[in-house]
């Protein structure tokens, strides 16, 4: 059985789900999820997600959501195929688990409310954009690049210098600044130089592709 993904490829939640799928070369199937039209609030959907959100994934009868969750399950459940995506070393996953609670509080935390104000106020409420608080989250976002900028001068990645779910977690979000129009790379060479690499990911591509 193929394993299924309930959702859409435009979805911010769902992206990274697949990014991962797609560098562990695990074959499935994406099954839309029409927001709009009320689909995850059907009984059949809220047995599945009683939150009603996206994604949602089915492994041959097991449930599972929350992308952070799936993710790691995927890695965790198929060790062997394709990208390793968390060291085995107690130490090395440490970091990792660190790098990817930074990227939840420290990133997605103040870029979140950017792109909900340069992006979906205009784009899908149909409201304005409120330029002072694009201004106060980018500053405290301004804050967290910094260190992340020193921390790029000592490795290749976010948590070391092999590439992880740690890495892959900032994509979306960080794709949806630049989309609009928030450059947060620009004069952070170190961090330039990690986000064209991890940007430019086959995997990821081919999420951008599918969206498209």
């Amino acid at each position: 059985m193929v394993l299924k993904v309930y959702g859409y490829a435009k979805s911010t939640a769902v992206k990274p789900v697949i990014a991962v799928l797609y560098e562990k070369k695990i074959p499935f199937e994406l099954i839309s999820v029409d927001l709009m039209k009320g689909e995850n609030k059907t009984p059949e959907y809220l047995a599945k997600q009683p939150f009603g959100q996206i994604p949602v994934i089915d492994d041959n009868g097991f449930i599972l959501y929350e992308s952070r969750a799936i993710a790691r399950y995927l890695e965790e459940n198929y060790p062997n195929h394709g990208t390793k995506l968390l060291p085995s070393d107690p130490k090395k996953r440490a970091l990792v688990d660190q790098a990817a609670s930074v990227e939840a509080f420290s990133f997605d935390y103040h870029a979140t409310p950017i792109v909900i104000e340069v992006i979906y106020k205009p784009n899908f409420y149909g409201q304005p954009t409120d330029p002072k608080k694009v201004a106060e989250s980018k500053a405290s976002l301004d804050s967290k690049l910094d260190v992340y900028e020193q921390i790029l001068s000592k490795q290749k990645y976010i948590a070391g210098d092999e590439f992880t779910l740690a890495d892959l977690f900032h994509l979306t979000i960080g794709t949806r600044l630049i989309e609009g129009g928030i450059n947060f790379i620009e004069g952070r060479p170190n961090i330039t130089r990690w986000w064209n690499d991890i940007y430019n990911r086959e995997s990821w591509q081919k999420v951008l592709k599918d969206a498209a």
